[in-house]
């Protein structure tokens, strides 16, 4: 308590020391309050300095703005127009060394060539199975032609075209492997197994793999047939163990069905107007183009009316021919007679003909209407279940091939008669096997009560697939089997999928015998962790990327890319080799390893938007100076907003990792590009430019202030076809956005 409270007479010393006191704190806050002002004064001085300083980058950036434009300009459009020169050399010289071959491929881009090769193979007869694959690995190389013409084609007119040829040639392979299983099946019982008295042979090359069954003994204790040599399996129904049936899988490496999809979806969109496009892609139905369907081809120098009567007059031979009875000796016919039924059949194959014909305008020219978007269809209601169903290929990617996966009747086998070897020759070809089916349309040797089979009439066949090695997947697979009614992939119809990643194998039931196939989401890989382009010479660079579920390394020398990742299985086709970017990426999507986007992906992965003009400027430069600087991601790219880009950047010129300290972080936008001052580790984003930096209007103005003399050389040396090479694989990984 103090002396007043006290009641007691403060003394003089007391007063002495309060006085003190309060000189002494009336000091301190002049002081503070004077180095407050003085402080307020240097703040008010650096920002008035700094002002100056930036309106004097400015101005000196708007002194040289327009040269550095134009500079730039100048540099990207030199090597613009010298890669289009190369490319039309390119075109020209390919064009001319394929008419100097002289080796009698046609030419798919020469209707004329392409008709009379169709025509001709079409009425080849062979069928040794060996000779009509070989033909059909011909085709497949012309369809890979025709598709890369298409590609190029601006003129909707020719494009049209070529694609009616593309499907015409697809649907004829499938026929030429349809005539060489129906002859395989007929001299089934002459190559039955002896322990199993089936047939089974497994016939393949590099784009097929053919696996047959013929039940010839139908064993009813028949559990399920397995083609170890293509890892494949097949659990059969009880009813089926005892049918006169033949089980095939064709395997094709090559897809000849999503593209149909796709453009039945297309025609879906434009049909269905004010609707969701995604829903759309469901509606309506298109039906399966068959071969007899196609278009008719026109040899060189007929009309189409007299192609059509040479057409009908070669199948009314053929068919008088069909019916015969033959001798053999070491399965070589040596004789025939006419068959009693040909007679008793001609006028119902000539009503079949003309049905046939009838059939083949109708669906002539709904293909060309419909199916290539030259009208716009009459939509059909939506069902929702029906859409849940509906694969979406902009979402899914086929892997693996299609898988067509049939039974049929068996075909007559021969019969040993006094010496004379007894067959029944059909002109029906493949007949397809009714399953599922009710209990009395089951054709077989031996009958079966309905109890027999649990009380189900057709329970479901099961397949086993181990995965093909050519293709990797990131995920369970998703199967698929294909709706012929609506041009679609579809996930109904298929129940207890499992799948054994250890061993590499799906197992699945399917309530019926279906085309099916495997997917991947396209987009697993995305979007990505990190990414690195780093320069390892002069027109030499890596470029990597972490992406969600696998690191690739793209190697960069000149045009070529040769892609490089730990991971082995199912890419070791592809990996080591060098390639042109566009197959490369072909190649990598096919064998499930996806870091490409295309105009859809931003609707199913999640963006970091940028301006795109600012995007493409920035590819542009990076591509340009990739011989000598090395460009990684920035975590701060996500706070800098969509009219700015954070990157960071390093003057490298050792083929070796970038060391971690010598990042430094950039800020690019429409107008200005700048050095940070903060580091990549900083704990928040600031936009402050560095001291004694400078800000230009193009990032490459902006790194020539430091650029060595070694670094500038090797960026002004970059050969065009490199540039290019590297721009193209930043645009289609588009990296500022994607991670």
């Amino acid at each position: 308590m103090s002396a007043k409270k006290k009641g007691r007479k403060v003394t003089k010393a007391e007063k002495d020391q309060i006085q003190k006191e309060d000189e002494r704190r009336q000091m301190e806050e002049e002081e503070a309050r004077l180095l407050a002002d003085k402080e307020e004064q240097e703040r008010l001085e650096r920002e008035r300095k700094e002002h100056e300083e930036q309106l004097r980058l400015e101005l000196k950036d708007q002194e040289r703005r327009e040269c550095e434009l134009n500079e730039l300009r100048h540099l990207l459009d030199e090597n613009r127009t010298a890669v289009t020169m190369w490319e039309t050399n390119s075109r020209e010289k390919a064009k001319w060394d394929r008419y100097m071959r002289c080796d009698g491929r046609p030419d798919p881009s020469v209707q004329k060539e392409i008709n009379t090769f169709i025509t001709l193979w079409k009425e080849d007869p062979e069928v040794q199975f060996k000779l009509v694959l070989k033909d059909c690995a011909l085709a497949l190389q012309l369809l890979e032609e025709l598709e890369g013409h298409l590609r190029d084609q601006l003129d909707p007119a020719v494009a049209l075209r070529y694609q009616e040829t593309l499907l015409y040639i697809q649907n004829l392979i499938h026929s030429k492997h349809d005539i060489i299983t129906e002859e395989i099946l007929k001299w089934a019982n002459a190559n039955s197994d002896i322990e199993t008295g089936n047939m089974q042979t497994v016939v393949q090359d590099e784009n097929i793999a053919l696996c047959l069954w013929a039940n010839l003994n139908k064993n009813p204790r028949l559990k399920g047939l397995q083609f170890k040599e293509v890892g494949l399996g097949v659990e059969l129904p009880k009813q089926l163990a005892v049918s006169d049936i033949a089980v095939r899988i064709l395997h094709t490496r090559y897809d000849h069905l999503s593209h149909r999809a796709m453009l039945t979806g297309q025609t879906r969109v434009k049909s269905a107007r004010g609707q969701n496009p995604r829903r759309s892609l469901a509606l309506g139905a298109v039906e399966e183009l068959t071969l007899e369907a196609e278009p008719t081809v026109v040899e060189p120098g007929e009309t189409e009316g007299e192609g059509e009567g040479r057409e009908n007059t070669r199948q009314e031979g053929l068919d008088e021919e069909a019916q015969s009875v033959t001798w053999s000796e070491d399965r070589k016919s040596t004789g025939s007679v006419r068959s009693m039924k040909v007679d008793r059949r001609s006028a119902k194959k000539k009503e079949d003909q003309k049905k046939k014909l009838e059939r083949e305008s109708q669906i002539e020219t709904m293909m060309k209407a419909e199916d290539f978007g030259l009208v716009d269809s009459t939509p059909t209601p939506v069902i929702d279940s029906f859409e849940d169903q509906v694969v979406d290929l902009q979402q899914y990617t086929p892997l693996g091939g299609v898988f067509y996966f049939d039974v049929f009747r068996l075909p007559p086998q021969s019969q040993q008669l006094n010496g004379w070897e007894m067959r029944e020759l059909l002109d029906t070809g493949l007949e397809l096997f009714p399953y599922p089916t009710e209990q009395s349309n089951i054709q077989g040797s031996a009958t079966m009560k309905l109890g027999e089979s649990g009380g189900q009439a057709s329970p479901p066949v099961g397949v086993t697939i181990t995965v093909p090695d050519f293709v990797l997947f990131l995920e369970d697979p998703l199967v698929a089997r294909w709706d012929a009614a609506v041009q679609q992939w579809k996930t109904d119809c298929i129940n207890e999928t499992s799948y054994n990643e250890a061993e590499q194998n799906i197992s699945f039931k399917m309530d019926a015998f279906y085309t099916f196939t495997l997917l991947q989401d396209l987009y697993a890989n995305m979007p990505f962790q990190s990414w690195e382009l780093r320069p390892l010479g002069q027109d030499t660079a890596q470029f990597t990327i972490t992406a969600a579920l696998i690191e690739v390394n793209i190697t960069v020398k000149g045009n070529k890319c040769m892609l490089q990742s730990d991971q082995e299985r199912g890419l070791k086709h592809i990996l080591g080799k060098w390639m042109s970017p566009s197959t490369l990426q072909s190649a990598m999507v096919s064998a499930g390893v996806n870091i490409f986007v295309n105009q859809h992906s931003d609707k199913y992965v999640s963006v970091n938007t940028k301006n795109r003009s600012t995007e493409q400027a920035v590819y542009d430069q990076m591509a340009l100076l990739s011989s000598a600087f090395a460009f990684s991601w920035s975590q701060w790219n996500t706070h800098c907003g969509q009219e700015h880009i954070v990157l960071q950047v390093c003057e490298h010129l050792d083929p070796i990792p970038v060391p971690e300290d010598s990042w430094h972080l950039y800020l690019l936008g429409a107008q200005k590009s700048l050095r940070l001052r903060m580091k990549e580790h900083s704990d928040a984003f600031s936009p402050e430019l560095e001291p004694a930096s400078e800000f230009h209007s193009t990032l490459l103005h902006m790194l020539r202030d430091r650029m060595s003399s070694a670094g500038g050389q090797l960026a002004r040396n970059s050969h065009y076809l490199f540039v290019d090479t590297v721009h193209t694989l930043l645009c289609a990984t588009r990296p500022l956005t994607y991670s």
